[in-house]
């Protein structure tokens, strides 16, 4: 699934985005875009900053009350946030401002499906072929490859998160707010109500326990092994795994 958020001050066009996007992924069924819309730059900007929301991908306007699209997407690559923008725009007025924070695209409006679809195709292409990071708050805020995320354990009121290389970050956060932010990787699924995994980092499955390549060992709760070998197999291999696995 990828999050998608859409800036603009005009309702209209706010609605009329979203429904492109559903029509999208109507037609590329295999396709799930998580969308949130933003009326104001700031309210969004507030969000990435004290909720740690990272979207994948920004279409966001550039007229907008208060302050510039571009002047937005100046702020956010210079925190370091590195997702695509897309602008949407009444003017080609701003055209060279978008190339010096890197944008994906410049459309001009009325955007049509025949304009914004293609530039989804190579956004999707493009995220296929790339890393994914999320970022956490650890001293200020620090950008975390997903493959690096051994597993999430619950601890009380905070989240503790596993990193390859030895390394902890506590979240003063929910799990389900965790879970929320890891979703975007198909590799994370829930096991139980206090751990999230990386189906990349199991080295070890059976009807009882698992165990991770850093050497954690996760017991697994009651009737959770058949669902949780048919995720690890669909991972790797696009099927259930009948047939390729001993129960001990």
């Amino acid at each position: 699934m990828y999050r998608i958020a859409l800036c603009d001050d005009e309702p209209t066009e706010l609605e009329n985005l979203s429904d492109m996007l559903a029509a999208y992924c109507a037609l590329h069924t295999e396709c799930r875009f998580s969308v949130e819309t933003f009326l104001r730059a700031d309210e969004m900007l507030r969000r990435m900053s004290e909720e740690n929301y990272a979207p994948d991908l920004l279409l966001l306007d550039i007229y907008m009350q208060g302050r510039l699209g571009t002047e937005v997407a100046a702020e956010l690559r210079e925190t370091g946030k590195n997702c695509e923008i897309l602008f949407i725009t009444s003017s080609k007025e701003h055209a060279l401002e978008a190339f010096h924070v890197n944008a994906l695209q410049y459309l001009v409006k009325p955007v049509l499906q025949e304009d914004l679809f293609p530039v989804l195709d190579r956004f999707i292409k493009g995220m296929g072929a790339s890393k994914k990071y999320l970022l956490f708050r650890d001293n200020g805020m620090r950008r975390v490859e997903a493959q690096d995320i051994v597993y999430c354990e619950a601890q009380k009121k905070c989240q503790c998160i596993y990193l390859s290389d030895g390394t902890q970050l506590i979240q003063s956060m929910t799990m389900a707010r965790v879970y929320e932010m890891l979703s975007v990787c198909e590799e994370f699924v829930k096991v139980g109500v206090s751990y999230i995994v990386n189906l990349a980092h199991i080295n070890k499955l059976n009807a009882r326990e698992l165990q991770m390549d850093n050497g954690k060992i996760i017991y697994l709760p009651r009737g959770a092994y058949r669902g949780l070998r048919e995720q690890y197999f669909d991972y790797y291999c696009g099927q259930d795994g009948d047939g390729y696995w001993t129960t001990q």
